[in-house]
């Protein structure tokens, strides 16, 4: 059988530019080349499009693509004109742009197929407020929190905030990951200060009651058949007040990656319920990644989700389903597979009459 063409895309216009990179990275060195051709193609920060021999971060020292729109021929053109023959593209863009459904939207009105979670999951999951308000309207346990947009700057109050969430609280940018734009609030000063940091990463602000419990992950992969990983946790130093980006990609001793979580199978269990009703519930196509946490009393409050987890040395994604016996090579043939048969039921849809 002829080899799949695969095309890894990394990069991006985000604030999670670099950890793209460290994610294309591995998925680049162990794809298996026996199955798949490979080919790289980079995003640089200022939106180029560019076809790299190596995942680095001088994307744009690669060649120049452009996107052709001419009936069968559509897709990436180099600069010859020859069409990149692509079978699938992966992305792995992490954040703005690359998980909100705004890349899945240019390929699939190209009619190209991508590996994850469409335009509608890809854009609600990346929403932490709308995924909170869906959550909680399908009875999955969330956190308190009071959102505003900036048209509303004038009117957010640290006392309405306290009252009605208490001290400590957290405010998060509603749309970034990677704890990028995340801050816990101690007190009244400096609070201002911290509104407007955040609002320079996003035009929507979360503020979330401080959870004081483990912080868990579990992994979801499949379609029509969804499974779920045993859960993992993420046991951060005491040097840092919660999983910061400085701690998650910057500081290697600040935080202990533990799979499977020390926790009882009962509520084990739970939390791969909780976690897979959460990924249907989103929409969630192929795989990803829920985040929660488990308060001392058994609580599960889940924290949000993943649509494009990390595929770093310490992603978690990876190491839970290791720890189920899939290799991170037939983790990443797993994933071009559930894309490949999606994309083929999809062949069912009419779309003239």
């Amino acid at each position: 059988m002829s080899k799949l063409h695969v095309a890894v895309l990394f990069g991006g216009k985000s604030v999670e530019h670099e950890i793209s990179i460290n994610s294309a990275r591995n998925i680049f060195e162990f794809i298996d080349r026996s199955r798949f051709e490979v080919s790289l193609i980079g995003i640089s920060r200022t939106g180029g499009w560019y076809l790299k021999k190596e995942v680095n971060a001088d994307i744009s020292s690669g060649e120049p693509l452009r996107l052709n729109m001419s009936g069968s021929r559509k897709g990436f053109m180099r600069l010859n004109n020859e069409i990149l023959p692509i079978d699938v593209v992966f992305p792995v863009l992490h954040g703005t742009d690359g998980e909100d459904g705004s890349i899945q939207g240019l390929l699939t009105s190209f009619e190209i197929t991508f590996v994850g979670t469409g335009v509608l999951g890809s854009a609600m999951s990346m929403s932490k407020l709308y995924t909170k308000r869906l959550l909680e309207a399908s009875g999955i346990p969330v956190s308190k929190f009071l959102t505003y947009s900036f048209e509303d700057r004038s009117s957010i109050r640290f006392d309405h905030i306290e009252k009605n969430l208490g001290l400590p609280f957290m405010i998060k940018a509603a749309n970034l990951g990677s704890s990028v734009g995340v801050f816990k609030v101690k007190e009244k000063k400096g609070f201002e200060a911290i509104v407007d940091e955040v609002f320079k990463f996003d035009h929507t602000l979360l503020f979330e009651e401080f959870v004081e419990g483990r912080e868990l992950e579990c992994a979801v992969m499949g379609n029509r058949d969804v499974k779920a990983s045993l859960p993992g946790e993420v046991v951060v130093s005491s040097d840092y007040e919660f999983y910061t980006y400085e701690a998650k990609y910057l500081d290697p001793e600040a935080a202990k990656i533990v799979v499977p979580a020390d926790i009882p199978e009962d509520i084990a269990e739970k939390i791969r319920q909780h976690s897979i009703k959460t990924y249907k519930t989103l929409h969630c196509e192929d795989f990803a990644r829920v985040d929660l946490f488990l308060k001392k009393d058994g609580t599960i409050l889940i924290n949000e989700i993943n649509t494009i987890p990390g595929f770093t040395n310490s992603s978690m994604f990876p190491m839970m389903w290791k720890e189920r016996g899939i290799s991170f090579q037939d983790l990443i043939s797993q994933l071009i597979e559930l894309a490949m048969e999606r994309h083929e039921q999809r062949k069912r849809i009419v779309k003239s009459r």
